[in-house]
């Protein structure tokens, strides 16, 4: 079993929209490294950690678990979405998505800051790396668990 952190811009998506709808697609990515870990990867039951990112405090929000296999992402077929790929087919389908289900909030948000501090215990991961913008990455369960330890 992998684990997982994925990240979502909280005014688009937050741990509270999840909680609120209880289990949703993971549509959108665009990244064709995010998108074969979703398509050849996740696994239904991994736990995730999600990420706000690009918002006043960057940091592990919740907890979700990968919910469904891997099925195109519809989005990419829609003209008026920010996701359209003109190049895309039904028949071809570029873009994967799996859905993504609540499991709980943090009791606090756990800062990319505080996460930073760890990368000693961390060892290598790709949220720590320089010019990283993955959108879906892996985690050992070792790194997940240290994570949630921080809460």
């Amino acid at each position: 079993m992998t684990c997982w952190l994925v990240k979502s811009e909280p005014a688009d998506f937050s741990i509270a929209d999840l909680e609120r709808v209880g289990r949703e697609p993971w549509t959108g990515v665009r990244n064709y490294q995010a998108r074969n870990y979703m398509r050849d990867d996740m696994r239904v039951g991994d736990p995730v950690l999600l990420y706000h990112s690009s918002c006043p405090e960057p940091g592990v929000a919740g907890v979700a678990r990968v919910a469904s296999a891997a099925y195109p992402d519809p989005t990419q077929f829609e003209r008026r979405s920010d996701y359209y790929d003109p190049k895309s087919t039904r028949q071809a389908p570029r873009w994967q998505l799996v859905e993504v289900e609540f499991v709980r909030r943090l009791g606090r948000i756990i800062g990319l800051d505080e996460i930073r501090a760890q990368s000693g215990r961390l060892g290598e991961i790709a949220l720590l790396q320089r010019g990283n913008r993955l959108s879906v990455m892996p985690l050992t369960r070792r790194q997940f668990d240290q994570i949630l330890r921080l809460e």
